[in-house]
């Protein structure tokens, strides 16, 4: 096996796990590891799949941004919320490795909900739309890096 093909699926794989480790652009590494791999093979087949996994990205980057802010903005949540809770999700991160970036992004909204609405119950319903949101960002992130490392896949047995 090539060496490239192989550090192509460690770039794929790497990229896949990153979608669930903060600190790593999980969709962006499996599109360099389609990328290396289409470097190397050469060919229409292979720079075929790899337009195709940069059109996958580019659409799963879309509704990553757009579908959770539409649930949170039909949920009643101030882009403001959604902000507080980023940059608490950031400082969570550098206080509490790993865990503080999800921690982080629930206080902050729960705190930026709970202040804005003066209501306990309230900010729960909000700070689990948040949560919702947040968990289909990276369904959808996911899926995207899932379907390129298909794709990827499909490109090498075809040629092969």
């Amino acid at each position: 096996m090539q060496t490239a093909t192989v550090l192509a699926a460690v770039l794929i794989v790497v990229g896949t796990l990153g979608v669930l480790i903060p600190v790593l652009p999980g969709t962006l590494l499996c599109v360099a590891g389609v990328l290396l791999w289409s470097a190397t093979t050469c060919g229409a087949t292979a720079w075929s799949i790899f337009g195709g996994s940069v059109v996958l990205a580019l659409v799963g980057w879309t509704c990553k941004y757009l579908l959770p802010g539409r649930r949170l903005s039909s949920a009643g949540v101030p882009r403001a919320t959604t902000l507080v809770g980023t940059v608490c999700a950031i400082v969570g991160f550098f206080v509490i490795p790993y865990v503080g970036l999800a921690l982080g992004f629930v206080i902050g909204v729960y705190v930026a909900e709970h202040a804005r609405l003066r209501d306990a119950v309230a900010a729960r319903r909000a700070t689990a739309a948040a949560v919702r949101a947040v968990l289909m960002s990276v369904g959808i992130e996911l899926s995207t890096a899932t379907a390129i490392a298909v794709l990827w896949v499909c490109g090498l047995l075809l040629t092969r």
